[in-house]
């Protein structure tokens, strides 16, 4: 099978290019590299089965070149900074809506009939029953939210228009190695510049579901193969949560720092559209066999030690 991954250069796609390569697959990887790195796709590239292309995916010519001879899109390019819409009103309609009506675009153009799509617990906004199921219907809090709910509408009406096949995931936070923003990222480079004070957006008692990336690429396989169906909705999380005011005191254990002065900007949001509570009901994925193997402190760990060996990706920002 011949694959192409939309953002296949960044922190969960080129985790989903390496899973690719072991299964034996050709792989074409798309992305622009605004976000991603080359040297994320460093193991990969050595089987001899990736083919790189440096394009936009607003790039309707290039984008549908980029498909010939594939038989299945993993479409992971869009904008990630959740809290950039208030500032850009316009990032999330172009990355994330028109970004991803090229990519629809391209496989009808081309004949593919397989999608996996990369959406976001933000979908919910501010949900009233946890865990949320995949059948919640909650109002908009984010302009992110609004995108990846829209993408995930046009896919399902591509799917009912052109026979197009779609996974489509919800997801709460990642980590991992190759992590390159977020929670995680942001406390660290605050501690590299003062080891003694940390600033935490909100009251610290956001609580957050974490995954760790070798669960969530298994995941997502696990549902492509057992999963049937046209137009398939998915969560994708763990089961358990932590306050963020843990998640900085694990950091700055990993980091061997002691007698850190934690400092709150106040509210329960730590931004306009941010959810207090992240924590998604995974049942679906339950049935056919899913099951985080790794803790949301181990994770914690494992990615503040691979950002403290490759600190180049935290000064790349």
């Amino acid at each position: 099978m011949k694959v192409l991954v939309t953002g296949g250069a960044g922190f969960i796609g080129s985790h989903v290019v390496d899973s690719l390569v072991r299964r034996g697959c050709d792989v074409v990887v798309y992305d622009n590299f605004s976000t991603g790195f080359a040297r994320h796709l460093r193991p990969a590239r050595g089987s001899g089965r990736v083919e790189i292309i440096q394009g936009d995916i607003l790039d309707q010519r290039s984008l549908t070149r980029a498909m010939a001879d594939v038989s299945r899109v993993f479409h992971l390019a869009a904008n990630a900074d959740v809290r950039g819409g208030r500032k850009n009103t316009a990032v999330d309609l172009e990355q994330n809506v028109n970004g991803t009506h090229r990519v629809l675009e391209a496989m009808r153009t081309v004949g593919v009939k397989e999608i996996v799509f990369t959406s976001s617990a933000t979908v919910y906004g501010e949900p009233e029953i946890f865990p949320t199921p995949e059948q919640y219907a909650g109002l908009q809090t984010s302009t992110y939210g609004a995108s990846k709910l829209a993408a995930e509408a046009y896919i399902q009406a591509y799917g009912e228009y052109f026979g197009i096949r779609s996974h489509t995931f919800r997801f709460v936070s990642w980590i991992g190695e190759r992590y390159s923003h977020g929670v995680i990222y942001d406390f660290m480079n605050k501690l590299r510049k003062d080891p003694r004070n940390l600033e935490i957006l909100g009251d610290g008692n956001q609580r957050k579901s974490y995954l760790h990336v070798d669960d969530g690429i298994e995941g997502i396989f696990l549902a492509v193969e057992k999963i049937n169906g046209l137009k398939n909705i998915i969560n994708l999380g763990h089961e358990d949560y932590l306050n963020v005011r843990e998640v900085a005191r694990i950091v700055c254990d990993e980091m061997g720092l002691t007698d850190v002065k934690f400092h709150f900007t106040g509210g329960v949001r730590g931004w306009l559209g941010d959810s207090p509570f992240v924590h998604l009901d995974i049942s679906r994925m339950k049935e056919v066999g899913f099951r985080p193997s790794v803790g949301i402190e181990d994770g914690i760990r494992r990615t503040v030690r691979w950002l403290l060996a490759n600190e180049w990706i935290l000064e790349a920002r």
